[in-house]
C-alpha cells in the first residue's frame, strides 16, 4: 500500500512539475483515429462524458445546440463515450456514432469509448486530479470547461444541464476571453 501511495505522489507531483495540461494529451476519436489535444489550444473546449441509455442522454440535444451557437466563437465540445455507470453505453463506438448522429444530429467531436472511473483513460486521470476541480466522475455526462490555455476553469455536475443559466454564464465568460 506504502509503494501504491508514494507512486502515486510522485505522479501528481510530476504532473505539477511538467506543466501538464488538456493540451498534452493524444486520445483516439471514435474512428479509431489519433486527436492530439494540443490542436485545440487557444479554444474554449467542454468535455463531457456522455452515454447513450441514461436518463441524462437528451443532453446530447442541448450539447449541440451549444456547438451550434457558439463554435464560430471558438467553443469545442469533446465527448468521451464511457460505460462506467450502469453499462448505460455497452455498444461500439460505430454503434454509438450512429446513434449520435441520427438521433441527436451531433456534429461536435466525439472519441473513443474510454473510461473514466475504474480503469481511467489518461485524460481522465488528469481531469479528475485537478487541484480545484478534482474528484471522481460521479456519473454521466460530467462537464469540464476547458480555457484557452489548457487549464480547467470549471466543473459541472452531470444534472447541470448544458443550456443552464450557470453553463451559459460560465461559456460567455471563458469564449469573452479569446476576444
Amino acid at each position: 500500500m506504502r509503494h501504491i501511495l508514494i507512486l502515486l505522489i510522485s505522479f501528481v507531483f510530476t504532473t505539477i512539475a511538467s506543466g501538464e495540461n488538456i493540451h498534452s494529451f493524444k486520445v483516439k476519436d471514435i474512428n479509431g483515429q489519433d486527436f492530439d489535444m494540443s490542436l485545440l489550444k487557444g479554444k474554449v473546449v467542454l468535455v463531457v462524458n456522455v452515454a447513450s441509455k441514461c436518463g441524462l442522454t437528451p443532453q446530447y440535444k442541448d450539447l449541440q445546440y451549444l456547438y451550434h451557437k457558439y463554435a464560430e466563437r471558438g467553443l469545442e465540445i469533446v465527448a468521451f463515450p464511457a460505460n462506467n455507470f450502469g453499462k448505460q453505453e455497452p455498444g461500439s463506438n460505430l454503434e454509438i456514432k450512429q446513434f449520435c448522429e441520427s438521433k441527436y444530429k451531433v456534429t461536435f467531436k466525439m472519441m473513443s469509448k474510454i473510461d473514466v472511473r475504474e480503469q481511467q483513460a489518461p485524460i481522465y486521470k488528469y481531469l479528475t486530479s485537478h487541484k480545484e476541480f478534482g474528484g471522481k466522475i460521479k456519473w454521466n455526462f460530467e462537464k469540464f470547461l476547458i480555457g484557452p490555455d489548457g487549464e480547467v476553469i470549471k466543473r459541472f455536475s452531470p444534472k447541470i444541464k448544458p443550456k443552464s443559466k450557470e453553463m451559459l454564464s460560465e461559456l460567455e465568460i471563458a469564449l469573452a476571453s479569446l476576444k
